[in-house]
């Protein structure tokens, strides 16, 4: 082989990293979405019952008046 030569046997050296590292890119990636996906699935549920129990309040707070 020459000077020029032999790219390919590089290209083969450096393949399995490449591949190592878009793997690891496409895990983070689904990792991250899922946890942002879990976050924001959990504030819709946390605001639900907050609403809930701002209604429940609202709904008895004029019976508590009524009883002083």
């Amino acid at each position: 082989m020459g000077a020029i030569g032999g790219w390919d046997e590089g290209l083969w050296a450096i393949l399995p990293t490449i591949l190592v590292v878009l793997l690891f890119w496409f895990v983070m990636r689904a990792i991250i979405r899922a946890d942002r996906t879990e976050r924001a699935a959990q504030a819709r549920y946390e605001a639900e019952v907050l609403a809930r129990h701002a209604a429940e309040r609202a709904d008895r707070q004029p019976e508590d008046e009524s009883r002083r």
